[in-house]
């Protein structure tokens, strides 16, 4: 998620850099050509560029909004996973039996299994390999699975059977406990569901033709009188729907470890820093603040 303190113009230039080189290229030669009257019978009515330019301006308007909704919603669903991790474990410290000799183990080992399930998450829809801190936790609790998070959850719920096995928990407090996981679960699912679901291509492919379309016609529609002029302005407009357009496509997929990504690594820590407080750990770590101009 990108910081409103600083923000990197440089690398989003860089995204779009081919764009740049072609675009200007075309209206260097084009503009130089027709300055001196080797394109003076290529001539398009200004009428017809505007319909092509509102035209862009609609679909990338749309093309915005929808890229805008997927990553406000990927938003909201880990802002829910932060709240829903910190009721599980309130509910553990809270629903326990602190009377019996396990309470302290079974609220630390959801407590640190709900830390590794955030991390896990995250890199599951990122498609990272495991973090070291992961890994250590898979090998000493002997977990092998496909779905990592699930698998997690599964674990989850078997520590909640123990606790009412061991009479820790009443049947109100176990299904309280269980809707808690369940919601946890269901977030993860609409992770999944927004990861999973690709931006139809061929919206993205008709908007990058429209404004190339856009880009040859325009310095056919303009006054040749000023050379500069005319090349900025061939230059500019459609490195602006372009820019547009790149920035929807980098907010549509907000788990790809990019700079625009939803900051899920950051909750994690987050949500690690409130738990451990939660239990009274002492090993609680310090949040680090951050280096770039993005965290993730």
């Amino acid at each position: 998620m990108l910081l409103n303190k600083r923000i990197s113009i440089l690398d989003f230039l860089k995204t779009i850099k081919i764009d740049i080189v072609l675009i200007t290229a075309y209206a260097v030669v084009v503009g130089i050509l027709d300055q001196y009257g080797f394109l003076d019978k290529i001539s398009v009515p200004v009428s017809v560029t505007a319909v092509f330019g509102t035209a862009v301006a609609l679909l990338l308007g749309f093309r915005t909004n929808q890229a805008y909704e997927r990553w406000w919603e990927a938003r909201i669903i880990w802002g829910a996973i932060v709240n829903d991790s910190r009721t599980l474990i309130r509910q553990c410290v809270s629903f326990f039996d602190r009377s019996s000799k396990s309470y302290e183990t079974l609220v630390k080992d959801m407590t640190e299994r709900q830390i590794i399930w955030c991390y896990a998450l995250g890199e599951a829809l990122r498609k990272l390999p495991h973090s070291t801190r992961v890994k250590q936790y898979l090998d000493t609790h002997n977990i092998d699975a496909f779905n990592l998070p699930n698998a997690l959850l599964s674990e989850h719920a078997e520590t909640l059977l123990a606790a009412k096995g061991k009479n820790m928990v009443n049947d109100f407090q176990q299904v309280q406990i269980d809707s808690t996981i369940a919601r946890l679960c269901d977030s993860m699912g609409k992770c999944e569901r927004i990861k999973n679901t690709v931006f139809p291509k061929a919206h993205s492919l008709l908007i990058h033709t429209i404004i190339y379309v856009f880009a040859t016609m325009l310095p056919f529609g303009l006054s040749d009188k000023y050379l500069l002029v005319e090349i900025g302005l061939t230059i500019g407009i459609p490195i602006i729907f372009i820019a547009i357009e790149k920035t929807s496509i980098l907010m549509q997929d907000p788990f790809e470890n990019r700079p625009l990504d939803t900051p899920m690594t950051d909750l994690a820590q987050t949500i690690e820093i409130n738990l451990r407080q939660m239990i009274g750990d002492k090993n609680v770590p310090q949040k680090k603040e951050p280096e770039t101009y993005y965290i993730l």
